[in-house]
């Protein structure tokens, strides 16, 4: 086992240039990742999934228990959700890359140690696991990068980032260089120059549907958020 004790997982991407551009390369070296502690619990690395065309890049949180246990995201109930809301918003699934802001399971467990309860990663955690993102985003080039709920969204904008006040909205997908840091939520109001065609839409986590008192109308707003991506796809 790697006995390195780095806290930030760019150790562990591949030195290769050329593995950094490729994605099933990035995938294996993510698989030894041990660039914050989570890697100790969690039974994998969860990364992300889809093709190299995707125009889409959909931000979650982190690997959920059923996402820990198959080693792919969004198969528990949130990603039914998501894939219903993205079918209805007519958004193509060959389209959309689907990924997490930290890619390894955090979770306590109940008295009886049988249920694994999620337990949303800290600040240290999302700045560990960030470059394995920004190489995600590099090699992809989205033409829209939605960020799905607080964790997401302040992994991307930093951490003054407010669902409640950002959602639904089409912004500047800030500089790379900034992912993640104050200088990207100051950047929104901008054109980046870099990036200028990229776009960034921030909207719930499909997790709140299913929390939800009032489920339809929660799905609703999720569902015109993805419109107004699937507008912007043209």
């Amino acid at each position: 086992m790697n006995t390195r004790t780095s806290r930030d997982a760019g150790m562990f991407l591949p030195a290769d240039p050329r593995e950094r551009s490729d994605l099933r390369s990035l995938r294996a070296a993510a698989a030894g990742c041990e660039g914050c502690g989570l890697y100790r619990d969690a039974t994998r690395t969860v990364f992300g999934e889809g093709g190299p065309g995707a125009r889409v890049v959909l931000v979650g949180e982190q690997p959920g228990d059923q996402e820990d246990r198959r080693g792919v995201p969004f198969v528990g109930p949130a990603g039914r959700v998501l894939d219903r809301a993205l079918d209805e918003a007519g958004i193509e699934r060959g389209d959309v890359y689907v990924t997490n802001a930290v890619k390894h399971f955090k979770f306590k467990r109940t008295a009886g140690g049988k249920r694994r309860i999620h337990q949303p990663p800290n600040a240290g955690e999302m700045r560990a696991c960030r470059p394995w993102l920004l190489a995600e985003l590099r090699i992809l080039e989205p033409d829209v990068v939605v960020s799905l709920g607080a964790t997401a969204g302040k992994a991307l904008l930093g951490s003054s980032f407010r669902v409640t006040k950002q959602r639904g909205r089409l912004l500047p997908l800030p500089d790379l260089e900034t992912i993640g840091t104050p200088a990207a939520a100051k950047e929104i109001g901008t054109e980046p120059a870099e990036r200028a065609d990229a776009r960034l839409l921030a909207t719930i986590h499909p997790s709140a549907v299913l929390r939800a008192e009032d489920r339809d109308d929660v799905y609703a707003g999720l569902l015109d958020d993805l419109r107004i991506v699937a507008a912007a796809l043209g």
